[in-house]
Formats: C-alpha cells, sequence, structure tokens
C-alpha cells in the first residue's frame, strides 16, 4: 500500500490520502516543517478543528500533521468497525508511513481517549510525549446518557449537533457566532454511520488499565467548566498517569481550545518546549 498524496510547496504545506487498509484513505494535513506534533480531532469533528493550532505552531517552528479518522472530515467513510482499536491501528499506519518519530501527539475529546489508546497499545511508537485536550476519558460518562445521544443520532443528527453546540462551550456566549458556524459546519461533514458508531465507542470505552501502560511525559489541559467531559476526568487520567500534570483552563467549556485560544497555544508551546 502506498500513500497517495497531493502535494504543495514544502514551506506552505501539504495535503496527502494515507491508504491505511485497502480502499480506506485518511485525509492528513503535514504543515511546516521542524519537530512533529500529531493532532488528533474529536468526535464529530475533522483535523480542520485545529486551524489556529496550525498557523501558530508552524510559526514557531514545528511540522503540525493532522490525521482527521476515518468516517469524519474528507476521509473515507466504510462501513465496518469504529471503535479505539480500529483508530489506534489508523494513527499507526499513518505514522509508519510518514515515517514520524519523536512527536508529540496530542488528542481532543474522543481523539484525547484514542490517543490514550493508541500509546497503551503501540507502547509509544513514533512519540515521545503525549497532550489531552478535554479528553473523554478513562471513561465518557454514564452509559444511559450516551444512549439518548445515540437514538437522537439515528433519528436526528442535525438537532443532536445543535444540542451538541449548545453545552460545548462554558457559556452559550463564549465562542462568537461565526466560530460556532464554523465548528457546526466541520460536525456535518461526518459520516452519518460514523457518528453513531463512534458514540457507541465512546459509551462502551473503558481505558482505565490503559492509564497505568503511558510513560512517557503526559500533560493534561481540561476547562474546569467542561459539561460534556467534566473535571473529575482530568482528575482521574493525572491519577492513573505517573508523572503527569493538569492546566486548568479555568473560563473554558469542552472548547478550550478557542474559548481560551492564547492560552492554549502558549501552554502547548510550553510543554513542547520541555
Amino acid at each position: 500500500m502506498t500513500a497517495q498524496t497531493k502535494r504543495v510547496p514544502a514551506s506552505l504545506g501539504r495535503e496527502e490520502y494515507v491508504e491505511v487498509e485497502k480502499n480506506v484513505k485518511l485525509h492528513v494535513s503535514d504543515l511546516g516543517e521542524g519537530t512533529p506534533v500529531v493532532l488528533i480531532h474529536g468526535w464529530p469533528l475533522s483535523d480542520a478543528m485545529y486551524e489556529y493550532q496550525y498557523q501558530y505552531l508552524i510559526q514557531e517552528g514545528y511540522r503540525v500533521i493532522g490525521i482527521t479518522l476515518r468516517g469524519f472530515g474528507k476521509s473515507d467513510k466504510p462501513y465496518g468497525k469504529y471503535d479505539y482499536d480500529v483508530y489506534a491501528d489508523d494513527i499507526k499506519v499513518v505514522l509508519d508511513k510518514l515515517n514520524i518519530q519523536n512527536a508529540t501527539l496530542g488528542g481532543f475529546s474522543m481523539g484525547g481517549a484514542i490517543s490514550i489508546h493508541y500509546t497503551a497499545k503501540y507502547g509509544a511508537a513514533h512519540i515521545n510525549k503525549l497532550v489531552l485536550f478535554g479528553a473523554a476519558a478513562p471513561i465518557w460518562s454514564k452509559k444511559e446518557d450516551v444512549d439518548e445521544l445515540i437514538a437522537q443520532s439515528r433519528i436526528n443528527r442535525p438537532q443532536l449537533l445543535e444540542n451538541f453546540g449548545k453545552i460545548f462551550a462554558a457559556t452559550e456566549t463564549a465562542i462568537s457566532p461565526a466560530l460556532g458556524a464554523w465548528l457546526g459546519a466541520i460536525n456535518l461533514e461526518a459520516s452519518p454511520y460514523a457518528t453513531t458508531q463512534s458514540l457507541i465507542a465512546l459509551r462502551d470505552g473503558d481505558l482505565r488499565t490503559d492509564l497505568g501502560k503511558i510513560k512517557i511525559p503526559t500533560a493534561i489541559f481540561h476547562g474546569t467548566k467542561d459539561k460534556i467531559c467534566p473535571f473529575n476526568l482530568a482528575e482521574e487520567m493525572h491519577a492513573g498517569i505517573k508523572g503527569s500534570y493538569i492546566v486548568k483552563f479555568e473560563n473554558s467549556g469542552h472548547g478550550l481550545f478557542v474559548e481560551e485560544l492564547q492560552k492554549f497555544n502558549s501552554e502547548l508551546l510550553s510543554f513542547l518546549k520541555k
């Protein structure tokens, strides 16, 4: 299998489509030059969510690689399994094919849970640091609450996404209407099937045994007002990952990467430089 790639000059960045299994290609944004930072998006976003991290980190001299998971954004949307194992396996193939070494892996929400599982399953292959942004881990929520989301995903996905958007930030006005519309448009690019199947993965995922397998430096970024992944999850991850530390975002809900954009980027840069 070979990566099918559409390239622009290296100084500007590259868009790639990497085949992770027969007839399944993932969209990868590969931008800048320098020490690599690999970013995994949350449900039901795509790597486009990191637009304002890409621009910042490129300016700071980093190579940023955003992987859009199968079923989302510009990646292929096959029928089949959508769970943490499949997602972790896909990330491994992409990093193998791009020959990434000594990267920092960052994941938001479901992407944070997947990043934990990848690190534990593959013994931190290709990476030497981990950073978790509002991660949906080690166990996301009460199963009955997620069951309601799954049911709504099957009959009224636009309403599900609208409801989700209302509790995404610390307050309904914490994210501007323009940014909210931008995020909503990204959400609607997701496959309806993948949207539902990923909710099932979130409901059933239990990463408590994975936490103790993480042996690399780990930072945990979390909004103290998060209504989707409550702050106690950050404390559980911190307790389970030896040597980890928490960065509190006191004015953020779940959307810390845009709610406190400047702090988010500066704290990420500080972690990268440690």
